[in-house]
């Protein structure tokens, strides 16, 4: 270890990977190298959780599904990323460049270097960490180590399907059909749930929830709760793009929930994070759908919204991106929603200055300019208008 030169290293890699890279020594920065030339780090809005991995090798997803790989030997730790398998959308990034505390005059730079690093599969970030490994600790690792295998993933359904099918078998001589009918019934539930975007009847269920038996798909309980959570992955991913999310969007999210739940230790962990795995996919959908059941208009609307949240959104540029009218635009939707369409928007951008407010320590100014408010005054304006509070008084009343 005292002869390997790790910056050395450390460049060439980066400049392979087309990603940052850092060297630090008892958690202080000793090295950075960036190939794009980012004016700020981005791993400082996850600088805490990433440097609490202690094991030799370890990996750390981010809400927006962007992953940091780490290797650890005695006291000094190499941390590589941010990478993710597909490209982010241009609202994440000004999201992340918020969080960060990227001054105004160089969000610009930040998200379009940002934009420019390397897309690379979690696999091959696995690979360059089991490399580093081998190099700082003399230890050979394979994926299998660190992650569960893909081919478990492939062949879970099947396998699935198999032992469901032997159970049910077992059950029906037993004569359980009515806890079968049961447990399918409420599955079923559970999706629509997720499908419309009903938190508030998700939230009601699951403080009363029946007690459901799970097929029995792994030999021993740890592994059969995580093969529980996959097929549950799979089950409401589906549910929420037939709600209107994005097929990408919903996909990577489940990606990023397998890959945090093999993380994961204690039954009690990984029950917590499939209750917020189905609470964030009808969150997510909920934000999407507006009325009961929205017409494709206005889901493209609301993913419009949603994607451009941080930028003063133009009616015009939103129709054009629709393909259509903007008298047009501005007439269906009302029509459609019994609201304007600056109405809705207005609230949309209310509602993420609520959460901000509510979850980050940023001021009200930092949050009315992130949302594309022309003045402080504006933004407290719209703000009493759809909550008849101001930003400062919701804040202390949430404090």
């Amino acid at each position: 270890m005292e002869n390997l030169d790790l910056k050395y290293i450390c460049t060439t890699l980066g400049n392979l990977a087309g990603i940052p890279i850092r060297i630090y020594k008892d958690k202080e920065l000793l090295f950075y190298y960036d190939l794009v030339r980012l004016p700020k780090d981005p791993l400082c809005v996850y600088y805490d959780e990433v440097m609490a991995i202690e094991d030799h090798v370890g990996y750390f997803i981010t809400t927006h599904f962007n992953y940091y790989g780490v290797v650890n030997s005695g006291n000094i730790k190499l941390v590589l990323g941010p990478s993710r398998q597909v490209a982010a959308n241009e609202q994440e990034f000004k999201e992340l460049a918020f969080r960060a505390d990227v001054p105004s005059i160089d969000v610009e730079a930040f998200v379009n270097g940002m934009r420019d690093l390397v897309p690379m599969p979690f696999e091959s970030i696995l690979q360059i960490l089991c490399t580093l490994n081998y190099i700082m600790n003399g230890e050979k690792l394979e994926l299998k180590d660190i992650t569960i295998y893909d081919s478990e993933q492939s062949n879970l359904k099947e396998l699935l399907d198999r032992q469901q099918a032997n159970q049910r078998m077992e059950e029906l001589s037993r004569g359980d059909l009515q806890e079968i009918h049961n447990s399918l019934s409420q599955e079923q539930l559970l999706m629509d749930f997720v499908r419309k975007g009903d938190t508030a009847a998700l939230q009601e269920w699951i403080a009363s929830a029946p007690a459901v038996r799970a097929g029995t798909i792994a030999g021993d309980q740890l592994r059969q709760m995580k093969n529980t959570l996959i097929v549950s992955a799979t089950l409401v991913s589906r549910a929420a793009i037939r709600g209107g999310m994005s097929p990408d969007e919903a996909l990577s999210l489940s990606d990023a929930f397998i890959r945090k739940c093999e993380l994961l230790n204690t039954p009690e962990q990984i029950s917590n994070l499939q209750y917020h795995m189905v609470l964030d996919y009808t969150e997510r959908v909920e934000k999407i759908r507006r009325g009961t059941y929205p017409s494709r208009l206005v889901l493209d609307v609301a993913n419009y919204v949603k994607h451009h949240i941080s930028e003063p959104i133009n009616t015009d540029e939103m129709a054009k991106e629709l393909f259509i009218s903007r008298l047009y635009l501005s007439q269906k939707f009302k029509e459609e929603m019994g609201e304007t369409l600056t109405d809705f928007i207005l609230k949309e951008k209310t509602e993420e200055a609520k959460r901000l407010l509510r979850y980050t320590d940023k001021t009200a100014t930092m949050i009315g300019s992130y949302l594309g408010f022309s003045s402080q005054s504006h933004f407290t304006r719209v703000f009493r208008k759809y909550t008849g509070l101001t930003p400062a008084e919701l804040r202390k009343k949430y404090e």
